[in-house]
């Protein structure tokens, strides 16, 4: 099961532009022969709403809705014999640690600065 959410990872990554490859086209092809019909297309409803498919477990909260993960279904992650949707939003679930993929350092980086970017203050009408 850790290939096929590898697979579906780095799919979604190609498409959403996360990683840079060449031949992108025929890497993603590649990648949606080795996925079974029924989770492509679960995986291609997602990305017709805009949604990513796949969701990172962190702290037992998705990263796709935010919402806290049961336990159980954490600890049958991290026994990998079948994969999960989350309850919530409907993406696939993987729990992953920081050096399993390389663009979750990119996501990871993206958000360290989002972060750092000076907010820009509005002044009150009052304060004028």
């Amino acid at each position: 099961m850790n290939e096929l959410l590898q697979n579906l990872l780095n799919l979604q990554a190609l498409q959403f532009g996360d990683l840079k490859e060449k031949n992108v086209e025929g890497r993603i092809a590649e990648l949606r022969s080795k996925i079974p019909l029924p989770i492509l297309g679960h995986y291609d409803r997602l990305l017709a709403r805009g949604k990513r498919g796949v969701a990172i477990v962190r702290n037992q909260v998705c990263s796709g809705c935010h919402m806290r993960v049961p336990v159980a279904v954490v600890a049958n992650l991290m026994r990998a014999e079948d994969i999960h949707i989350c309850d919530n939003c409907g993406r696939y679930l993987h729990l992953a640690s920081e050096t399993e993929n390389p663009f979750l350092d990119h996501l990871e980086e993206a958000r360290v600065a989002e972060k750092e970017k000076p907010r820009k203050r509005k002044v009150a009408a009052h304060a004028l």
